[in-house]
């Protein structure tokens, strides 16, 4: 049996393999030093997986022999991996499994941020990283939009009707979008791509079946539209070995800075009640080169009534919660103000795909 050093070793090659040097820069901490952070690295190897409802495959060690090393039991590499993206959305420092869980491969039913010591749930269908859970008396209005994407009514519908009416403002479909954006996306092949505001998963699927990525992260606000998302993946029988379910903020991610290869958010950004606020945050979880895609509406189609729509956004903006574009100069300039370049777009009607590549 291998000694307690060369099971360390062991699992640092495993880091270390495809990608590994790129890995072990993601996972490591900020400059400021915090207490004790190496045993909250060491214990970071004994936590489960993001996907809420896996439970983690490891083998159990078989007796020591009178005078043999006890060997660590080996967490799967892709365990490590999921794990080695998520941080916390307060202060962007790992997360750990919660202290009052002893079994290292049992599911946990919270992580916890090695910091701040906040908990995040395990929802089952999802782990929930919003800044507010946990609170009970606290509560915040949120925007109509985003509110009503939240009821199980219209997350059941999404899918089955909702999505498919956006063919009258020039969407092709979603086979031909996901075509497209796979064009932009391709410089990021074998990487972890969040699908952000993945609704119920449709993209998030197909990113899955694609088996073109490392990791793919199914994110959303809605509680209704994962639970969705995770029947959909159980109908398909799709496996979840490199699929993660989180419900985040848009405008305060979980990830580690520069964690990220790639973005995708299928007409979702008109939604976000601030646009700025969410590609800034985007940009920051995104590492140089790493590469955003999204796509969604354009007002100037109709010229007479960009002069009404003009004075009207911001009224429309505060009380429903959807912004509107009138260009996508207005886009591109978004962009560059966070630090994305190379905007590209495509347009077709009121639809407009659109990428940008996080500066070097």
């Amino acid at each position: 049996m291998r000694s307690r050093s060369a099971s360390a070793a062991s699992a640092a090659a495993a880091l270390c393999g495809r990608g590994g040097h790129r890995l072990l820069s993601r996972v490591a901490p900020p400059a400021r030093r915090v207490p004790g952070y190496p045993a909250v690295a060491k214990r970071l190897r004994h936590t489960a997986p993001l996907r809420a409802s896996v439970s983690s495959e490891a083998a159990i060690p078989a007796a020591p022999v009178d005078g043999e090393a006890v060997a660590e039991p080996s967490v799967p590499p892709e365990v490590e991996n999921k794990l080695s993206k998520l941080a916390c959305p307060i202060c962007y420092y790992p997360l750990i499994r919660s202290s009052s869980q002893s079994e290292p491969f049992e599911v946990p039913s919270s992580l916890e941020c090695s910091t701040c010591k906040k908990n995040y749930p395990n929802r089952k269908d999802y782990w929930d990283m919003t800044v507010a859970v946990g609170s009970t008396e606290y509560s915040e209005s949120m925007p109509l939009t985003t509110e009503i994407f939240r009821t199980s009514l219209v997350s059941f519908l999404y899918e089955r009707g909702w999505r498919q009416n956006f063919i009258w403002g020039g969407f092709p479909g979603l086979e031909k979008e996901f075509e497209m954006a796979q064009t932009y996306l391709k410089p990021t092949t074998g990487g972890i791509i969040v699908d952000a505001s993945c609704g119920s998963g449709l993209f998030s699927r197909l990113f899955v079946k694609s088996e073109l990525y490392s990791l793919v992260v199914a994110l959303d606000f809605s509680e209704n539209m994962l639970k969705q998302c995770n029947e959909f993946i159980k109908q398909e029988n799709i496996s979840d070995k490199t699929l993660a379910l989180v419900r985040a903020d848009i405008s305060r991610l979980p990830f580690v800075t520069g964690s990220i290869d790639a973005v995708h958010a299928g007409a979702a950004i008109h939604c976000w009640p601030s646009p700025a606020c969410a590609v800034a945050e985007i940009s920051r979880v995104l590492r140089p080169g790493g590469v955003f895609v999204a796509s969604t509406f354009i007002a100037d189609v109709l010229p007479p009534a960009v002069p009404v729509l003009r004075i009207g956004r911001p009224y429309i903006s505060q009380f429903a919660g959807s912004n509107i574009f009138l260009s996508e100069v207005e886009i591109e300039d978004l962009c560059r103000s966070c630090g994305l370049v190379d905007f590209t777009f495509v347009r077709n009607g009121f639809y407009i795909m659109f990428s940008a590549t996080k500066a070097s």
